[in-house]
């Protein structure tokens, strides 16, 4: 069975962070383990509390993954400090990891930063060059190019700079009022889009987190780049589709919406 970890946040609320990365990776038919970056008190209406972990024991964690069950594949999420990042990316270095994926949490949807300037710097100088694959949205593409992206030829420009300046595939996501959910993908030379329609869902919680656990989960799984992009945008599509409608804000997707297991089943 292949394997994949995931470094990033716990959500009490399951819907985002390494909650959702399981339930991600899992239902794309890989073993999911973790590296826990933080612990937040969180529902679908916002984050209470964040409690960080200490880089050294981060550090434990990844040791602990890779010296019993070599992950097949690495997604990185929100870490918000510059002391987390350089431990990830010298753990990742000293194991050789592959595959790794790396969601650039930065900027909110609301345009807040998430974490500082120097984090940034860091994720910037030690993270982004050892990944295989990024995967910014609109505003942390526009942190990243240092430009503004207004419609899609902007995210065009945009999504070569980053290929260019960080020697990684970039996936930049669409939305954010510049088009449809397409998304554009630069690799090897090649741009390719991958087309997508809004789903009429507002419960979107932690699709950004998704959508780069099942794209690690299938390069994983030994499939190429582009098909892992195109298999993770078809997972996470029917996910929405699925009109899960939990909790009082912008609630989580139903991951598990292809579970048809005899284990599943209710008794109602």
């Amino acid at each position: 069975m292949k394997t994949a970890l995931s470094i990033a946040g716990s959500d009490s609320c399951g819907g985002a962070g390494i909650q959702a990365d399981i339930k991600t990776i899992t239902m794309n038919g890989v073993y999911a383990m973790t590296a826990v970056t933080a612990l937040t008190a969180q529902n679908t209406t916002g984050v209470r509390a964040i409690m960080e972990s200490d880089p050294e024991f981060l550090g434990q964690q990844i040791d602990a993954v890779f010296e019993d069950i070599r992950p097949d594949a690495v997604k990185i999420g929100m870490v918000s400090s510059a002391g987390l990042i350089e431990i990830i990316a010298e753990k990742l270095v000293f194991y050789k990891a592959k595959n790794i994926v790396v969601d650039p949490v930065m900027v909110a949807t609301s345009g807040a930063r998430l974490i500082s300037e120097d984090a940034i710097a860091v994720l910037k100088q030690k993270l982004l060059p050892i990944a295989s694959l990024i995967t910014p949205n609109i505003p942390e593409a526009e942190v990243l190019a240092d430009m503004n992206i207004q419609n899609e030829n902007d995210m065009l420009t945009a999504g070569k700079i980053i290929h260019q300046k960080f020697s990684c595939a970039v996936l930049i996501k669409g939305g954010h009022k510049v088009n449809d959910a397409t998304d554009i993908l630069f690799f090897g030379g090649q741009v390719t889009r991958f087309e997508g329609k809004r789903i009429n869902n507002p419960n979107t919680h932690g699709t950004g987190c998704t959508l780069s656990s099942a794209i690690a989960a299938n390069l994983a799984k030994g499939f190429n780049l582009t098909d892992s992009v195109k298999r993770a945008k078809d997972y996470i599509s029917l996910a929405l589709a699925d009109m899960l409608d939990l909790g009082k804000g912008s609630g989580p997707m139903n991951h598990a919406f292809d579970l048809n297991g005899k284990f599943s089943e209710y008794n109602i």
